[in-house]
């Protein structure tokens, strides 16, 4: 599990991701592999009122496979187990990726006070990162 973790963090820099703070969510890492070769990878970092969605990244040789649209949905479906009201994400290439899973772009300004305390929000990514939002409702 930490070596996935470490991979993760790999995998994110070289998708030209912040890697600050992802090796604190090793719980919350999603790994996929491919002949036992780390191809993609997402994490989740969970707070009391809200979770973020960070470092969704698959390798150029698995891009085109649906592979980043299940650890999407993967990590959408576990933050809905943690029971948080809503998933919010940072992105500055994969704005118009993200509306499909039913993010919608909103104010910097209108993020919960603990996801906007995480390292992502304070340092990791710049300020002029679009900022997404999905409520997680029930189903």
């Amino acid at each position: 599990m930490i070596a996935d973790a470490r991979h993760h963090i790999e995998r994110a820099a070289q998708s030209g991701l912040p890697r600050e703070g992802l090796g604190y969510q090793v719980a919350t890492t999603l790994v996929a592999r491919q002949n036992g070769t780390i191809v993609g990878s997402a994490a989740l970092e969970v707070y009391a009122d809200g979770a973020l969605l960070r470092s969704v990244a698959v390798a150029p040789e698995a891009r085109g496979s649906g592979l980043g649209h299940a650890l999407t949905t993967t990590a959408i479906a576990m933050a809905r187990g943690f029971g948080v009201p809503a998933l919010y994400l940072l992105t500055t290439t994969a704005e118009r990726y993200f509306p499909r899973f039913g993010f919608e772009r909103i104010e910097r300004s209108a993020v919960p006070s603990g996801v906007q305390a995480s390292v992502e929000f304070r340092s990791a990514c710049p300020e002029t990162a679009a900022v997404m939002r999905k409520g997680l409702a029930s189903p």
